[in-house]
């Protein structure tokens, strides 16, 4: 197959549906009319001999061989897009959409209160937080980045580190002072514990205490199950119960006094965050100023390493 200027030509289109979401989202970015989208993509099916999207009058999706065409082309499309900005003398330029994939609990209560000085910084930019439960397809889905706590799983994408929360077992002083405080974890089996679904198994996540290379699980109940993280920290501080969240999602709190760490001798149970990117030799300049971003916002930095 010859590479010639309308293949790379229709190549940009598909990737601008993806990214999009539709192809009229694709012809605004573009600068296309709707059915010159719809031309460029019928040319690339057509080219390739394979069908890329289903559609139908309400949804878009990529086919499994559209997927995975994307999946390839994306990097190098973005390459070609580096590279012309380095060649252009503005490398450093933070522009355009960034499409960030993330956990609400990050959403809402770690990056949300600092993304006004983020778009301050970056007036040219145009951001898309999107939080759900599972990271899906980084590449296929067309992500910028994902920042996510958890181990990553094995991949081709970059991970890099960016610091390590310790989990906190809090309640507010108004429900001590009616339920009285327990003075260790074990005590939990008497206290009304705000319970927290897992989203890969459907069950509650366990509750664990580590001291050093100590671990201790200790059984809880409750009579309140949650799948979100904003409504996690405002039932517990409206004194419903006892809960388990990640400090750095609820520093303000903790230093306020709303919030009071229950276990303070149990310190070493820990979840890091990471900030997860396709494999390329040189980020985005976008990509680049978030992960710093986040970086400031969390207090610490750490060196990419990738995940295989």
């Amino acid at each position: 197959m010859t590479l010639d200027g309308r293949l790379l030509s229709n190549v940009s289109v598909l990737a601008a549906v993806v990214e999009g979401g539709s192809f009229a989202s694709a012809s605004t970015a573009l600068g296309l009319t709707p059915s010159g989208v719809s031309r460029a993509i019928a040319r690339l099916e057509a080219r390739i001999g394979v069908r890329l999207f289903d559609r139908t009058t309400r949804s878009l999706s990529l086919t499994d061989e559209g997927r995975l065409l994307y999946a390839n082309i994306n990097p190098l499309v973005l390459g070609i897009e580096d590279a012309v900005t380095m060649a252009s003398g503005s490398s450093g330029a933070v522009r355009g959409r960034l499409r960030v994939n993330t956990d609400a609990f990050t959403s809402r209560l770690l990056l949300a209160p600092h993304l006004p000085r983020f778009l301050d910084l970056y007036p040219e930019l145009t951001l898309e937080l999107i939080a759900r439960d599972q990271l899906g397809d980084l590449v296929a889905e067309g992500f910028d980045i994902a920042v996510r706590f958890g181990e990553p799983p094995s991949s081709s994408l970059v991970a890099r580190k960016l610091m390590e929360s310790r989990v906190v077992t809090v309640a507010t002083p108004a429900y001590l002072k009616r339920r009285g405080k327990p003075a260790k974890p074990a005590d939990l089996a008497d206290h009304s514990c705000i319970q927290v679904r897992n989203p890969f198994t459907g069950q509650p996540f366990a509750w664990e205490f580590q001291r050093g290379r100590k671990r201790l699980k200790v059984p809880t109940t409750g009579r309140l199950l949650l799948t979100d993280s904003g409504t996690l920290l405002a039932t517990t501080l409206a004194g419903v119960g006892v809960a388990q969240i990640k400090a750095v999602g609820i520093q303000p709190q903790l230093d306020s006094g709303e919030l009071v760490d229950l276990f303070p001798d149990w310190p070493d149970e820990r979840f890091p965050l990471y900030a997860l990117y396709p494999s390329r030799h040189l980020p985005a300049a976008k990509v680049r100023a978030f992960i710093d971003f986040v970086t400031t916002v969390v207090g610490t930095g750490a060196k990419a390493r990738p995940k295989r």
